[in-house]
């Protein structure tokens, strides 16, 4: 036992003397200071602690300029940066202060879990390897609530975390353990973390029932990345009070298109209709069309609970069964959502356009629709490639603009990323019992591309308002070029089938790309190089700061058409609101961080969607075990390389130390696996035959096996 204690005091000891040391960075200390200052006086102590002081020099995270006398190796003191955990234990930080993230071992982590902000001490670099340092405060702690499996023992229980990244379970006592049961998936809160102890403490909050059922799942996907399953009832109660009654005063305000044929057109299966669309041919031949979004910033006012809700979930959350919406039901699908044939408030950016798609004039502000009737993208489709129907001559010219709006957009540059989307077929209970590809046709891309119009041409409005030096502050969605070594790798791999991608300048770049996008449709390796492509591309993000969207060729853009599922489209109303009503210019570090809360986010619900999507891909293949399907490779990583079934887009892994023809190793400069005997080679890209091998729901995992041809 003595030893141990050892051990454990040493440990209490390292950070204790590191803390002090940090505390006075330009004093060295012999041991007998450092030991008053710890109020330590006994021999046994001090002894251990001259141990740990020389044993820190020996770690890189002391020095002694004189024999005896210890002081902290400073590289920049303390910095603050985002957790990001690795797999062993250890982490990483990550921080705008320094051009290198910087290395945590496990026991100078203080508790600090994956996504927290915390106040770091950085060591001295030690001849030029990775800096290092340890967690002195935590700041903001990423998520408290984490789902996963209970196990009950006796009198308390332990919640072990869904979240790969959580590498502590979390010990629930027995009081905290309301109504689980042994077994169950719950969501867990942790409530307290005491210094020193292995293990956070917390409470069960939601019991979300047996593993492996559907709603479990959903659900859990959804806790995993920090979306709540329902509103707090004071949001809801807000909601409910909010009156859909349409005051005449109100409409004296706006502009009155309720006499101007209005319609919509969204997926079969959308309650949230957030854009409406007129069209009316003007006297002088020219035409005027109407992008009318819901105006969600007129009943969903700053600073109410509402309001904080919907900032705070940034956006609605589009399941594979279920959609979670940004705001509650009684807005979403309501008092805001765009129903045919009743009067509803909107926000319009309107245009007058000749027949060549130039625009005239434009107008926004205010207004009041009356949409005639709701289009599916498929009714709206069947229109307009049989020409004939409800609406067809509008309908027809509106994608006769569209073309052009798009052909000019291609012309200045944008690039055409048509990825496959896999929708699944769901039978009454959730299950999947079929698996299909989602077609983009014309009625899409029309709506799309007025969709861009408008948002582009508001971003351009409010980016030219007042002097050059005075910008007013607005809600930019801007997208960078490309990384260049991250082109150039793509660009060697897409020539292995035969593409040529010209790296010469931006333009030449978005004109390949296209030409491959165009060319790789309907290919086996389409999903492979498009999501290489995207992969290759800088994601887009929220700003205020003003600047160019490289993917779409555009010098500003903003989100405006979207209020009821995005919030930073809310934001994009307000500020648009103030500014024509000739207000100053709003808080730009405000709105950045709002800005940059929503960027993050927009990623946690593209993840927890992508999670749904591979627990339906390995809820359809279940019934498959034993199965041989055609695949293609998508993937290849240092322990197994990911296959793509041709069919139903399912991906699954291939385990390295199942491919027991050769020993494998990963090429990672060529994106391929290379038998060592052999030297059979395996690439994106290839095309292979497997075997469904296994299936685990829980941890929404398929695994293949290789189907050898035997020649």
């Amino acid at each position: 036992m003595a030893k141990k204690h050892m051990k454990g005091l040493r440990q209490v000891f390292t950070q204790l003397v590191v803390n002090i040391l940090s505390q006075h960075p330009n004093q060295a200390l012999n041991y007998k200071q450092v030991s008053a200052k710890l109020n330590v006086n006994d021999d046994e102590s001090r002894k251990v602690i001259l141990e740990v002081l020389r044993a820190e020099v020996k770690q890189g995270t002391l020095s002694e300029p004189t024999p005896g006398k210890f002081q902290i190796k400073s590289l920049k003191t303390y910095v603050v940066g985002r957790i990001d955990m690795a797999a062993s234990g250890s982490a990483y930080v990550v921080t705008p202060e320094l051009d290198q993230d910087v290395f945590i071992a496990p026991r100078k982590l203080r508790n600090a879990l994956h996504g927290d902000t915390v106040k770091i001490f950085v060591y001295a670099k030690n001849n030029g390897r990775q800096p290092e340092g340890e967690v002195v405060e935590i700041l903001d702690r990423a998520k408290f609530e984490f789902s996963g499996l209970v196990t009950v023992e006796g009198k308390f229980g332990f919640l072990v975390p869904d979240d790969r990244k959580m590498l502590h379970d979390i010990f629930i006592p027995q009081q905290s353990l309301k109504n689980v049961k042994d077994g169950d998936k719950a969501i867990a809160r942790i409530t307290d973390w005491p210094q020193g102890a292995k293990n956070p403490i917390g409470e069960i909050v939601h019991v979300l029932g047996r593993p492996g059922e559907n709603n479990t799942e959903m659900n859990a996907i959804l806790a995993d990345f920090g979306f709540p399953i329902k509103f707090p009832s004071n949001v809801e109660e807000e909601a409910n009070q909010i009156s859909d009654i349409i005051t005449e005063e109100e409409i004296a305000k706006r502009k009155d298109f309720r006499a101007i044929t209005t319609f919509t057109i969204d997926p079969i299966d959308a309650k949230d209709f957030d854009d409406a669309i007129s069209f009316r041919k003007l006297d002088n031949g020219h035409f005027e069309i109407g992008v009318h979004i819901a105006d969600v910033s007129h009943y969903v006012l700053p600073d109410t609970l509402l309001d904080k809700e919907a900032q705070e979930r940034g956006t609605s959350v589009y399941l594979v069964d279920r959609v979670i919406p940004m705001l509650p039901e009684r807005l979403s699908n309501g008092v805001c959502s765009l129903r045919p044939n009743e009067e509803k408030l909107t926000f319009s950016a309107v245009f007058e356009m000749d027949e060549k798609a130039n625009i005239v004039n434009e107008w926004f502000g205010r207004t009041v629709i009356n949409s005639d009737r709701r289009f599916t993208y498929e009714e709206a489709q069947e229109i307009l490639e049989g020409k004939e129907g409800e609406f067809s001559s509008e309908l027809l010219t509106l994608n006769k603009l569209a073309y052009i709006l798009r052909d000019h957009r291609y012309a200045a540059g944008a690039i055409n990323f048509e990825t496959t989307e896999v929708k699944f077929k769901l039978d009454e209970l959730g299950k999947p019992i079929g698996v299909y590809v989602k077609e983009r046709k014309d009625a899409h891309k029309l709506i799309e591309d007025f969709m861009l119009l408008a948002n582009r041409r508001v971003a351009e409005f409010v980016a030219k308002l007042g002097p050059k030096k005075h910008a007013y502050t607005y809600v930019y969605r801007v997208h960078d070029a490309p990384d260049e070594t991250m082109l150039a790798k793509f660009s060697e791999f897409a020539s292995r089938f035969g593409y040529k991608i010209s790296t010469k300048n931006h333009k030449e770049i978005s004109k390949s790309l296209n030409f491959l996008m165009d060319d790789v449709v309907g290919k086996k390796e389409q999903n492979v190089l498009t999501s290489l492509a995207i992969r290759s591309m800088a994601k887009a993000v929220y700003t205020t700061k003003k600047s160019s969207h490289y993917g779409l060729a555009f010098d500003y853009y903003t989100h405006f058409t979207s209020p009821i599922r995005r919030y930073p489209d809310v934001m994009s109303h307000r500020l648009l609101a103030q500014y024509l009503a000739k207000a100053k210019s709003a808080n730009a570090d405000q709105f950045e961080k709002m800005c940059e809360h929503s960027s993050q986010m927009e990623k946690k619900a593209a993840e927890a969607e992508r999670a749904s999507v591979k627990y339906k891909q390995a809820e359809y293949l279940k019934d498959n075990i034993g199965e041989e399907f055609d695949g293609i490779v998508s993937g290849v990583t240092e322990w197994g390389m990911y296959v793509e079934i041709v069919d139903n887009k399912c991906e699954g892994m291939i385990r390295l130390r199942d491919m027991n023809d050769d020993f494998y190793v990963l090429d990672e400069a060529n994106y391929c696996i290379i038998g060592q005997r052999k030297k059979k080679k395996y690439q994106l890209g290839d095309t292979v035959k497997i075997r469904v091998k296994s299936v685990n729901l829980i941890k929404r995992q398929i695994d293949f096996t290789m189907v050898l041809n035997h020649h």
